[in-house]
């Protein structure tokens, strides 16, 4: 029988990372799950420890890959369960029963989010997302990979992580789903897991990439969208300047505007 959940962790040479995905993983009080993991060929001892727990897999494997997002593909088509979820290595569950508590939620919809609790140096917050989604959303937002399920018949429509990007092949399969191929889904005003602010899209230096790679799924599959919203907001500007005028204001005082 098929498991409900397949959880994906993909590593590579973050050995205290995976060890507390790991441990939140098999501690869960719900366990109709698969875990799978893809080290990309660790050489910090992730393999020794991978090989230590192996009776917690259905699947393990450790061999160099071409980055981050060609893992997750190779988790994709290994997953067998009908609903997928990527927890990376550095990333837990928030708290022993949340699969417990939230799997009744997973059924009939493409994509299942629940709110993230998200910890850095200087701060802690619990993430909310909104119920609704739309392309103004994605333009200054994502959806949290790590707490969101994903239906594996969603990849056959929309298709896999774009594997040549470095930080935003989540995005783009995010705004392909729900903006391209009208992907349905549901927001759940839960917390489900843990993300530190340590990862590779974290940091401040990598913000040229993300930006290069956004605008270049913008320009060449939002094109049309893109043109909108430049004359959305050229007319914005245009009002906005009008709105400071005073001959405008005392022609509306006058009331000469509402005529037209």
């Amino acid at each position: 029988m098929k498991p409900k959940i397949s959880i994906i962790t993909v590593n590579y040479n973050n050995l205290e990372g995976l060890q507390k995905t790991i441990a939140g993983v098999s501690s869960q009080t719900w366990q109709e799950f698969e875990h799978i993991i893809i080290d990309g060929g660790s050489t910090d001892g992730s393999l020794a420890y991978i090989e230590s727990k192996t009776s917690l897999f259905a699947y393990w494997v450790s061999e160099p890959d071409k980055g981050v997002y060609h893992a997750m593909n190779k988790g994709v088509a290994k997953a067998s369960g009908k609903y997928l979820l990527f927890l990376n290595s550095g990333d837990h569950f928030y708290k022993k029963k949340v699969l417990e508590k939230n799997q009744h939620f997973l059924k009939d919809y493409d994509l299942i989010y629940f709110n993230m609790h998200v910890s850095g140096e200087n701060k802690k917050l619990i993430k909310e997302y909104p119920d609704t989604l739309s392309f103004a959303y994605f333009l200054k937002d994502n959806l949290p990979h790590p707490s969101i399920f994903i239906k594996k018949e969603l990849f056959q429509t929309v298709g896999l992580f774009k594997e040549d990007f470095k930080i935003v092949a989540d995005w783009k399969f995010f705004i392909d789903s729900v903006c391209k191929h009208n992907a349905s889904y549901l927001h759940i005003n839960n917390t489900l897991t843990t993300f530190y602010l340590d990862g590779i899209s974290s940091l401040p230096e990598n913000k040229v990439i993300i930006d290069t790679e956004k605008q270049e799924v913008l320009q060449s599959d939002y094109s049309a969208y893109m043109q909108d919203l430049e004359d959305v907001l050229k007319y914005m500007t245009i009002v906005h300047s009008l709105r400071r005028s005073r001959i405008i204001r005392g022609l509306i005082q006058l009331g000469f505007l509402n005529k037209f």
